[in-house]
């Protein structure tokens, strides 16, 4: 593609995911053009974004030659066949997260991918949450020394079923494990790599009818350079504010509370580029208290990074016109439905499983 030329961008589906995360992302992104919506039952896409075309059809979507890169947002199961069938079509291809629901699905993919030469990539926004960039800072800038335990939550209080696809249990790749799991496991993938052990803990606190699928998990993943991660999500955290980060190091530790801002920035109609968008408040800051090289001592608030979603769909827009690399390979998302995997075994088993 010609360097001035942008991507045109299709999407499949117009729900939560679509309207609060892609749309107003590629909307915003100077790479991008959305030109078209897959929506079945309605063409509400058509009143938010004047100008696209809406098609009730995957098949008619992936035949528009005008449409570049494929944006799938639909249930989980479905994810690998319409990936899939838009890469075989000639389209590049963003996934929702989870990349599929087994490893099996996922290796096919990144070959499909290589085998068309199309760009793939897996949706793990949460790589740009503000939080996690401070985290990533302080751990490569070793402002806490030689690190020894990441501890990461995404927590929430739900103590009822919203009776939607993530909580059927008929439905494929339901669950927090690969709801909100894949968030955390793919970041500690971005910060640490592939584990060298896992153990897991995953059941079901709730115990709705109806929705008898996992609502909580415990994955403890360790590493050959001596630290663990530990990744925790429960339905029944009530504590206010929710832990977000702790980090232990040998010279000092980092506690950060409170979820980025930018999920409830784009439901409120924030978007990139929009004053504030990004920036945690000051109250919401992480603590650290280290003592650095020197013997400096530092106790107290860390700004925030200021968070970018829209970084995401700027590389993914660069990889394709530019050749630029990607940020989050089909290669992670494989790493990631491995790990998921494993995390599911060893909960079953009750044993720590060593890659």
């Amino acid at each position: 593609m010609a360097e001035s030329k942008k991507v045109n961008v299709g999407v499949v589906g117009f729900g939560m995911s679509a309207q609060t995360f892609h749309c107003p992302l590629i909307v915003s992104s100077p790479h991008m053009n959305l030109v078209a919506v897959v929506e079945r039952r309605s063409t509400k896409s058509q009143s938010a974004y004047a100008g696209i075309t809406t098609v009730t059809s995957t098949d008619d979507l992936f035949a528009m030659g005008n449409v570049d890169l494929v944006v799938i947002t639909t249930p989980n199961g479905s994810h690998f066949d319409l990936a899939k069938q838009a890469m075989e079509k000639g389209k590049h291809v963003i996934v929702e997260k989870p990349f599929t629901v087994t490893s099996q699905e996922a290796e096919l993919l990144v070959q499909v991918s290589k085998e068309t030469g199309k760009v793939l990539s897996v949706y793990q926004n949460r790589r740009w949450d503000g939080d996690f960039l401070t985290v990533k800072k302080l751990i490569e800038q070793g402002y806490l020394g030689r690190l020894v335990e990441f501890e990461s939550h995404f927590d929430r209080f739900r103590n009822f079923s919203k009776n939607g696809w993530r909580e059927q249990e008929t439905s494929k790749g339901a669950g927090m494990l690969y709801d909100l799991g894949a968030h955390l496991i793919d970041q500690a993938n971005n910060l640490f790599g592939v584990p060298h052990s896992i153990y897991a803990t995953i059941s079901n606190q709730r115990q709705l009818p109806g929705a008898n699928i996992d609502d909580d998990f415990i994955i403890i993943l360790t590493y050959k350079e001596g630290h663990k991660a530990l990744l925790r999500s429960s339905m029944l955290a009530r504590q206010t504010p929710v832990l977000r980060y702790s980090l232990r190091g040998f010279h000092g530790s980092y506690v950060k509370h409170h979820l980025d801002v930018q999920e409830d920035q784009l439901k409120a109609g924030k978007l990139p580029g929009d004053a504030g968008y990004g920036t945690d408040p000051r109250e919401h800051w992480g603590t650290l208290n280290s003592d650095l090289a020197g013997g400096v001592h530092v106790d107290g608030k860390v700004e925030t990074v200021k968070g970018n979603y829209l970084a995401f769909y700027n590389n993914v827009a660069e990889a394709i016109l530019f050749g630029k690399p990607l940020a989050v390979t089909p290669e992670d998302g494989l790493l990631c439905m491995r790990l998921i995997e494993l995390a599911q075994k060893s909960s079953d088993e009750g044993r720590t499983i060593f890659f």
